[in-house]
């Protein structure tokens, strides 16, 4: 899934002020699923979501879509350590990402909803109501699926 030159760069304009973040480069710490980091998986959804609603002309808001993407997995812990009381991540951990980037990078309602829904169907009563969640959603499955089973 490529890319386009125009498209790598609107892309990178709408992320430049989240990535050049050292909060956000944190992420690099955490291991999100086999050996792939927190910062490497949200860069993957983001890329792959994007591209997807190019592709398929869905018509979601990019910027909407690219941000909610980018910090839908900006909880900013190490969620294997379940000591820590993380033992309930895929319940909690889109709520705490929500509100990290509400509280660091002041985000709109649309984009928290991308990020607070993503979980679904685990989280059952955050159901996905927009295009960019709903590509959130789908896309984080796949990636997921794909790094737990590949990156090994």
């Amino acid at each position: 899934m490529k890319l386009r030159p125009e498209e790598e760069t609107r892309l990178r304009h709408i992320l430049e002020p989240l990535k050049s973040d050292k909060r956000i480069q944190r992420m690099k710490k955490y291991i999100q699923h086999g050996r792939v980091s927190t910062f490497d998986h949200v860069e993957s959804v983001t890329r792959v979501s994007y591209w997807l609603n190019k592709r398929l002309h869905i018509g979601a808001d990019e910027q909407v879509l690219a941000i909610g993407a980018f910090l839908h997995d900006y909880y900013l812990y190490d969620w294997h350590e379940t000591d820590n009381g993380h033992g309930l991540h895929g319940f909690s951990h889109s709520t705490t990402a929500k509100d990290n980037a509400v509280r660091h990078f002041g985000i709109g309602q649309r984009t928290q909803s991308v990020i607070e829904c993503h979980m679904w169907p685990l989280n059952i009563t955050k159901i996905p109501r927009s295009r960019e969640a709903w590509i959130v959603c789908i896309v984080d499955k796949y990636v997921s699926t794909k790094e737990t089973l590949l990156c090994r």
